[in-house]
Formats: C-alpha cells, structure tokens, sequence
C-alpha cells in the first residue's frame, strides 16, 4: 500500500467534528500572562521578546501607524506557535493550509489599502501611475499596477504555505527513509539521521523565520498606508 504523503496535512476529525478550531486555539493556552503570574524566567524572556520585537516592527513607522502594535506583535506570535505546534509528533499545522494563510492575509492586507485610500488617497492612487511614464504606457502600466496590488495577499500566503508544507514533507521523506534503511543498512542510518537532526533544526529557524517575514510584510504595507 502507497504512503500517501499529503497526509499530516489533512485536518484532523473527531466524532465528525473538525478539530482544527481546537488546534487554532491551543498556542493561545501556551503564552503565560504576566498579570496573573508572579513574575519569572519564562515571563521575563517572552517580555524580552516582545519588546524585541516591537522595536524591529515598529522602528519605520509614525505615530499613527505604531497604534497597530499590539495586532502585529498577537500576529507574529501567533503564526510563530502555530508553526512550532506543527513540528510535534502526530500534530497538525494549520499553517500549512491555504485556505487559513488566506483568511490572515486578505483581512489585513485589505485593512492597510483601505486605510491607505482613506487617509492618503492622492499618494494611493499615485501608486497606480509612476511620474513621467509615456501615454501609451499609461494604461498597461495601471493594469499591472493594479494586479500587482492584488497580489500581494496571495503571495503572503503562498509563501507561507509552500514554505511550511516544503518542509515538513522533506521531514517526513527523510524519517521515513532513515526508517527503511535501517533494515537495509546499519552504516547508511547514522548519515541519514544526521541529515534528519539537521533539517529538524532548520525547520525550526524555517517556522519562526517565516512568522517575521509574513509580520514584516504586513507591517510595510500599513507603513505604506499610514
């Protein structure tokens, strides 16, 4: 019987019950509050992150745009422990779904151009019409313009998905041939488990990594409407 390998990436049901409600929610459970807790170690390194963060998100924008602090900094940290929740055994990534990277990056992306058009309407459309282009440039310029604006949503969570689903099939061909070499070959083993330890610390660069550029990118395009 063929292994199908799509397999961990569909979501899990129980009872008929999609749980993929339950898996969103379970990061949420993870981040300790420092307002009900004493504070500690874990406390103090998540505030450390967080003011990090803030200062790397927040440095290139004006006052109005640094309103939306605390919705980026829920952002990253969400998309950051839905990603490492993925790299648990027998778990599911809901961040390797298309359909949920949309439902993030649509809403957002659609909040910063309205916002844009609302509040700097003359630089918005300029956007669309680079100063001195020739008139018979003029319109297939607008058209691409416009479809590149429309873009940017799709390419915020295609990157995402590709980036996350690339990877955890890599993991799951590797450990999965390090299983059946070791049936085969005892010298070949150690190499590919090597191979497998590595790619495993890597995924784990690739989840955090992948958070920050799908924040940063968001955050430019507020930048750019604030």
């Amino acid at each position: 019987m063929n292994e199908n390998l799509f397999a961990p990436f569909t979501a899990p049901m129980m009872l008929g019950i999609p749980m993929t409600p339950l898996i969103i929610m379970l990061p949420i459970m993870l981040f300790p509050m420092p307002d009900r807790l004493i504070n500690n170690r874990l406390i103090s390194i998540q505030q450390w992150t967080t003011k990090l963060l803030l200062k790397q998100l927040m440095k290139m924008h004006n006052p109005k745009g640094q309103t939306w602090a605390l919705m980026l900094t829920t952002l990253i940290l969400f998309i950051a422990s839905t990603n490492l929740l993925g790299m648990l055994p027998y778990s599911f990534t809901p961040t390797a779904q298309l359909s949920m990277n949309l439902g993030m990056a649509i809403p957002l992306w659609a909040g910063a151009v309205s916002m844009g058009f609302r509040n700097k309407t003359k630089m918005s459309l300029a956007h669309f019409l680079p100063q001195g282009t020739p008139t018979l440039l003029i319109p297939m310029l607008v058209i691409i313009e416009t479809i590149s604006l429309f873009i940017q949503p799709m390419a915020l969570a295609v990157r995402l998905t590709a980036n996350i689903t690339a990877g955890h099939l890599l993991l799951h061909l590797i450990g999965s041939a390090t299983l059946a070499l070791t049936k085969i070959s005892l010298l070949m083993t150690p190499i590919t488990f090597t191979i497998l330890t590595l790619l495993t610390i890597l995924e784990f660069a690739v989840a955090l990594i992948q958070a920050y550029v799908f924040t940063l990118l968001v955050s430019l395009y507020m930048h750019d409407n604030t």
